[in-house]
């Protein structure tokens, strides 16, 4: 059996999946005539070249150009739905995804019910694929107000809400200000992680790790800049949340032969490999693990790996942990023989 089947066939987990940014392309295509589609898009191919970027905040521009085509609860019960149903198409059969309540309300939409929202499209899939969810609390916009949607997303974290994070314009707000956040975050149960070490350096990781005492870094790529930071990770045992193809789309590196997660993975730091926004970079998870085989020279031991550092860093519970273990082991010895 070819590599390629063996990784489309591996159980696997994501840690870093973005819902807004997973949302498969014809579902989009649904939201784009129901809102109005804009002129220059008369087809999904033309949805499809739109997600090509010249930079990071021209990304971020294009994040929120699609948002806003995300206007109603129900827009959240349907994107939910259809982003599980490709998860499991893929053999995914557990993810952690990110959602940005902040984003939306513009439209008048509150946390709480945003999340009720999205649990009811994931349910759709129950059975399937087991999606818990993190609240992005999106750093733009500053710390009292991602204090009070801590607060509120408090409210529904019997939802499956296992944590929080700051995504957002990390070059221009660095994670020190959100260090209360986080104390609170953690009284109140939740595990955290922080984008850092993507669209700025060492520091921010740094910043992540002694002010907000994560429990996981999101992206972490320039870490391998500073080799003090990177023996911390390793020492730590911190995981993480590796996204090599978007770092290639967004241009935080120049080519995946000279994505560090290799150097990350040698030095003994605990790497997952995530897809992060996948329709928005033309990705998914089966892509990203060839992908490292390919330019990275990965194995498929070295594949697994970092699929069971997933596993081990994963925000669930011992019981779904073992639950998750049966499933592997059992495809593993079936798809190996």
């Amino acid at each position: 059996m070819t590599l390629g089947r063996l990784i489309r066939q591996l159980p696997k987990l994501e840690l870093h999946l973005h819902l807004e940014g997973a949302i498969p392309l014809d579902a989009l295509w649904e939201l784009l005539a129901k809102y109005g589609r804009p002129p220059d898009i008369a087809s999904i191919g033309d949805l499809e070249r739109r997600f090509a970027y010249r930079d990071f905040p021209h990304f971020l521009d294009v994040w929120s150009w699609k948002n806003g085509f995300l206007r109603e609860y129900d827009d959240f019960t349907f994107i939910a739905s259809r982003v599980a149903a490709d998860l499991a198409r893929q053999h995914i059969v557990y993810a952690e995804a990110f959602y940005s309540p902040g984003d939306f309300a513009q439209h008048g939409l509150d946390p709480q019910r945003l999340t009720e929202a999205i649990r009811r499209g994931l349910a759709e899939q129950s059975g399937q694929v087991t999606v818990n969810l993190v609240a992005d609390l999106v750093r733009n916009y500053g710390p009292e107000r991602g204090l009070r949607w801590l607060r509120e997303i408090d409210e529904v974290k019997h939802l499956g809400v296992v944590g929080i994070g700051i995504g957002g314009s990390e070059q221009a707000f660095p994670p020190e200000p959100y260090a209360e956040v986080y104390r609170e975050a953690r009284e109140r149960g939740f595990r955290t992680s922080a984008h850092a070490g993507e669209a700025a350096g060492p520091d921010s990781v740094w910043g992540a790790v002694r002010a907000l005492e994560v429990d996981r870094i999101g992206h972490g790529t320039r870490a391998v800049e500073d080799p003090a930071l990177v023996a911390c990770l390793a020492e730590r045992r911190l995981p993480v949340e590796a996204c090599p193809i978007s770092n290639l789309r967004t241009g935080v590196v120049p080519s995946l032969a000279g994505h560090p997660i290799r150097a990350l993975f040698d030095a003994g730091v605990v790497v997952t490999v995530n897809t992060d926004d996948p329709k928005m970079f033309n990705t998914s998870l089966g892509d990203e693990y060839e992908a490292l085989a390919a330019h990275l020279g990965f194995t498929w031991d070295e594949i697994r790996a970092l699929n069971e550092n997933a596993l081990a860093a994963a925000w669930c519970g011992d019981e779904e942990k073992r639950r998750l273990r049966r499933l592997i082991d059992d495809a593993a010895g079936g798809i190996l023989t």
